[in-house]
Formats: C-alpha cells, sequence, structure tokens
C-alpha cells in the first residue's frame, strides 16, 4: 500500500502541473521500487520511508512527465538544460534528496549503482605477448 498521495508529491514540486492521475500511476510504481529495495530493513522508520518514497515519486514524475526540454531556442539563443538522463537519481533535485534521505545508499545503490560484473582473460601468458620484453 502506497505511502503518499498526489497531494503530498505535489507539494514539494514547483509548479506541477502533471493530472493527480499520473502522479498515482508514478507512486505505485515508487511504492514498489521503495518496497523491494528496503524489505528487509528493519531498522528505517516509518516516518523516513515515507519521505523516500515522496521524493523518488516526484523524481519520477520529474524525470518522465514534467521534464523541462533539454534544448531549447530563443532568437539567436540556446538553451541547453543539465538535467540528463544517465545521471540517474541525481538527475532531478528530488533524486538527489531521496538520496540524502535515504542514509543506507539502498536506492542510489539501487537505480544506477555500480553492480559487479565477471570478465573471463583470455591468457595470463605474456611470454607470448608482442609488447613482453624478456
Amino acid at each position: 500500500m502506497a505511502l503518499v498521495t498526489a497531494t503530498e508529491v505535489k507539494a514539494i514540486m514547483d509548479n506541477c502541473t502533471v493530472a493527480d492521475a499520473v502522479v498515482n500511476t508514478c507512486i505505485v510504481a515508487a511504492d514498489e521500487v521503495i518496497n523491494t529495495v528496503f524489505e528487509d530493513d528493519t531498522e528505517i522508520t516509518a516516518t523516513l520511508l515515507k519521505e523516500i518514497e515522496r521524493w523518488f515519486t516526484a523524481h519520477m514524475v520529474a524525470t518522465v512527465f514534467d521534464r523541462p526540454a533539454s534544448k531549447e531556442r530563443v532568437g539567436d539563443v540556446d538553451m541547453w538544460y543539465a538535467n540528463v538522463w544517465k545521471e540517474n537519481l541525481a538527475s532531478t533535485p528530488y533524486g538527489q534528496m531521496v538520496k540524502q534521505l535515504d542514509l543506507s545508499g539502498k536506492m542510489a545503490n539501487a537505480i544506477g549503482g555500480i553492480r559487479a560484473g565477471m570478465y573471463a582473460v583470455k591468457s595470463f601468458n605474456t611470454k607470448n605477448q608482442p609488447w613482453y620484453g624478456h
């Protein structure tokens, strides 16, 4: 069950004109992510979890539905915005607040943290390499 309402989310967003139905869709998605990320966490308070969900929902709304154009032209002036997708939670002020509220770092890790990987090394035998100097 969601911890926040559309009214609570929109209260922290400057001039948000996104319809409540759209915000509610983001609330459902954000709630699912929050529940998954913090499902085994017994130390986070209900109040803090609610705030993380509220700011994460605002981040989702801003990222997808209330996102300013990345480039705008007025006359001879071009304006580029720094709000870029690849920055994950850092791409909006709301996502940055999620990172501040989540002292465990679980959200940042889940929403764009570095994941472990495995790579095969073809050979450790350097003697057969053309750059081997011995």
